[in-house]
C-alpha cells in the first residue's frame, strides 16, 4: 500500500509547507482511493509536483474521481471541479459577467469561474469527462495547459497567469457513449496515467472500510462478483457502468438491509438499459447468493 513516506523528501516538504498555509480546508477533497498498484498514486503525485498535468484514463466507476480527491487530500490542496458535458461553454470554465449593486450604484461585476479561481490561488482544477466537451470549447485551456500557465479572460480582456502550485487533473472514459476523441493537441499537454478497475483484496479493504456491510463473508462473495462483471465488461459482454466500484458500494450498503440479490437488482442491475445485461447480472448473482 502507498505511503507518503515513499515519497523524495522535497516532496514531502511540500506537502507540510502547502498544510500550513491551508486557509479554507472545504474545498480540499477527502480520501478513499487505494490503489492496485502503488505507481498510480506515486506517479500522478510526481507529475502533479513537477507542475505537469495528469489525465486519468480508465472506464467508468475505476476509481478517476476518488483518486483525484485523494490527490487533493495528499497535497492539502483545495480543488475545483468541472463537470464537462456538450453544454459545456467558456462560462461555464471562465465565469461571467453579472450587474451587482454597490453603494445604490448599478455596475458589471465579473464573477470567476474554477479555472479562473483555482489559477488566481494557486489551487488543483479537476476537469471530469474532458472528452464529453464540444471540441471547439476546449482550446480556450491551451494555454492554461502548457508551460505558459496563462489565459487571456476573453470577458474582461485581463491576462491571468497561474499562481505558484497550480495544478491540474483530468478524467477521460474512452469509447463511452456521447465521448468524442481528445484532440491530440489537448491529449499532449497531459502525462496519462490508466487507472484501472480495484480487485481482489484491495477491493475487499474498500468494501470493508468504505461501506456500512461488515459481514466478511458476504463481503467476499461481493468482490467475486465484481471480478465476474468486470470479466464480463473485458469480453464486451456487459456496459462498463456495471462493474464500477461506486455501484458496487452503493450495493454493500444495501444488503445490511436487503437480501443480496435484491440489493444488487438496486444498486447495478436497474441502472442498465439492456434487458439481457440486467438478467446476466442477476444470473450470476444467484450462483453466488443462493
Amino acid at each position: 500500500m502507498f505511503t507518503i513516506n515513499q515519497l523524495p523528501t522535497e516532496i514531502q516538504e511540500k506537502f507540510k509547507r502547502n498544510k500550513d498555509k491551508i486557509q479554507d480546508s472545504s474545498l480540499i477533497g477527502t480520501t478513499g482511493y487505494t490503489a492496485t498498484d502503488n505507481d498510480i498514486m506515486y506517479d500522478c503525485i510526481i507529475a502533479l509536483s513537477m507542475g505537469k498535468n495528469v489525465l486519468l484514463k480508465g472506464p467508468t466507476g475505476s476509481g478517476k474521481t476518488k483518486l483525484a480527491e485523494t490527490l487533493s487530500s495528499i497535497f492539502h490542496q483545495p480543488m475545483h471541479s468541472i463537470n464537462c458535458s456538450v453544454d459545456l461553454d467558456a462560462e461555464a470554465l471562465l465565469g461571467f459577467k453579472t450587474i451587482d449593486n454597490v453603494e445604490g450604484k448599478a455596475s458589471i461585476e465579473f464573477v470567476s469561474g474554477p479555472v479562473l479561481k483555482a489559477m488566481k490561488q494557486g489551487h488543483l482544477l479537476y476537469i471530469d469527462e474532458i472528452n464529453m466537451a464540444k471540441p471547439e470549447t476546449l482550446p480556450i485551456l491551451n494555454g492554461v495547459l502548457d508551460y505558459r500557465k496563462t489565459i487571456t479572460n476573453p470577458f474582461t480582456g485581463e491576462v491571468v497567469k497561474a499562481e505558484q502550485d497550480f495544478g491540474v487533473i483530468a478524467a477521460i472514459n474512452e469509447g463511452y457513449v456521447g465521448t468524442v476523441p481528445l484532440n491530440e493537441a489537448l491529449k499532449n499537454r497531459f502525462v496519462v496515467v490508466d487507472v484501472p478497475y480495484v480487485q481482489g483484496d484491495i477491493l475487499f479493504q474498500v468494501l470493508k472500510s468504505q461501506s456500512r456491510l461488515k459481514d466478511e463473508k458476504l463481503l467476499k462473495k461481493f468482490v467475486t462478483l465484481s471480478s465476474d462483471l468486470i470479466a464480463l465488461v473485458e469480453n464486451g459482454n456487459l456496459s462498463e457502468e456495471a462493474a464500477s466500484v461506486r455501484a458496487l458500494l452503493d450495493t454493500c450498503d444495501l444488503s445490511v438491509y436487503l437480501p443480496p440479490i435484491r440489493a444488487i437488482k438496486r444498486g447495478i442491475a436497474e441502472k442498465l438499459e439492456d434487458d439481457r445485461e440486467k438478467a446476466a447480472i442477476l444470473n450470476i448473482a444467484q450462483t453466488l447468493f443462493e
